[in-house]
């Protein structure tokens, strides 16, 4: 038996994806590694430009964050005698600011291109 949940997420992405397709934005943005990654990884979230700005914000600031400040510590910080809560903080702000950054240029697009919202994909009468 398919699960419904499943059938009406994939229902939803591939409307989206064919709507992102025909606004012009490049794929590179509209499908970043960290969006493929997690629908690989079977976690369910709508590409940036579909989601909200918070959810947008926590995703990109929490990959980006963990990620710098690891080769931040590997590279530099541990090297230079950086106490680990002076490194967590810089990661942390590090995070933080780029994810605000990223949730605004999403929110940009999303409203230059007039997309319509996740939740109305749910209807089949939303045109791609």
């Amino acid at each position: 038996m398919v699960n419904p949940t499943e059938s009406a997420f994939d229902a939803r992405r591939q409307r989206a994806m064919a709507i992102l397709e025909k606004s012009g934005i490049r794929k590179s943005n509209y499908l970043p590694p960290t969006t493929a990654l997690l629908w690989k990884m079977g976690v369910k979230v709508p590409p940036p430009h579909f989601a909200s700005f918070a959810s947008t914000a926590t995703v990109t600031g929490l990959y980006y964050g963990l990620v710098w400040g690891v080769v931040m510590w590997l590279a530099v910080w541990s090297s230079q005698g950086m106490g680990f809560r002076a490194a967590l903080f810089s990661a942390l702000f590090a995070g933080v600011l780029f994810g605000v950054s990223m949730a605004a240029y999403y929110a940009y697009g999303r409203k230059k291109h007039q997309f319509p919202t996740w939740k109305s994909l749910a209807h089949e009468n939303v045109v791609a």
